[in-house]
């Protein structure tokens, strides 16, 4: 059986409670033996339910590592979640990419397009896999969707910072990497539109409204318009997909496409009211 070690900000939160279910879930459709073994925290009592690192390992049946370091050096692979705080996610990778253990690190990979490139350099440096995604990459419908050439998205969640990213992960899937402009605009508190220019004249339009769930429209070049709420059970897709990479060292993307999420989402989060054009990612 190959050992899992979790890293956290905090281990009690909405990734960390889930993941090990599906995680058995899917190792028992795939015959593949991965087990939640250990892990590690760097804040020991969880700001969403009180809820300490041991208390979480004694219902999760995982082994508290008292440091980063021992985490790596007893896991055969490493998740390295903070999902609410990507700003975290180089210093932890700065240490976990040094043992050679496929990485998963969790959406949003990173703060900015910077420390995105960063992290892939260290993975380059010490020979690391390692990959990340949001989930809503996986959602079935998306794949149902031909020859796009302009897409609009919607989603909510708590904030843009912490959720644009899934709205991001279906664009740059579906219309590429070939990112010109970003333009936002601020309707309510409680929406802002982002719209977004392609060189090769494809567009997208990511709408965030706390009212509204996630959806995804295609527009095609005749303008027949495709429009799916997406409902699948991605999260779970994902899991697979991540497991998947802890067997193979695989993954079914381009780092290319992380990359220009990063960028495109920093590009959204920090313009507001005009056409900003993006660099291109390198």
């Amino acid at each position: 059986m190959k050992k899992i070690g979790f890293v956290d900000f905090y281990l009690s939160e909405w990734h960390a409670n889930n993941y090990p279910n599906w995680i058995k879930e899917v190792c028992a459709d795939k015959g593949y033996e991965y087990e939640l073994a250990y892990a590690w925290a760097e804040q020991d009592i969880s700001p969403v339910d009180g809820v300490s690192s041991a208390e979480w390992c004694a219902t999760f049946g995982a082994e508290l590592c008292p440091t980063l370091e021992e985490l790596c050096e007893k896991s055969d692979v490493i998740f390295i979640l903070a999902p609410t705080n990507p700003e975290k996610h180089l210093e932890y990778a700065k240490t976990a990419l040094k043992y050679g253990k496929r990485t998963y690190i969790d959406k949003t990979f990173a703060p900015n397009y910077e420390e995105a490139a960063a992290i892939f350099a260290l993975a380059d440096q010490y020979g690391t896999a390692c990959f990340s995604t949001s989930a809503l990459r996986y959602g079935t419908e998306l794949d149902t969707f031909e020859n796009p050439t302009k897409v609009v998205t919607t989603g909510a969640g708590r904030t843009p910072d912490e959720y644009i990213v899934h709205q991001v992960e279906m664009i740059v899937k579906l219309l590429g990497c070939n990112i010109k402009a970003v333009k936002c605009t601020k309707e309510t508190d409680t929406r802002i539109v982002y719209d977004i220019a392609f060189a090769d004249g494809k567009s997208a339009t990511a709408i965030w409204d706390t009212s509204l769930g996630f959806t995804a429209t295609s527009i095609n070049e005749n303008g027949e318009e495709d429009k799916k709420a997406i409902n699948s059970p991605f999260f779970k897709i994902l899991l697979d997909k991540i497991v998947v990479f802890f067997e193979t060292g695989e993954v079914d993307f381009d780092r290319i496409e992380t990359l220009t999420g990063m960028k495109l989402r920093e590009y959204m989060l920090a313009n507001e009211g005009e056409w900003v054009e993006v660099a291109p990612v390198v």
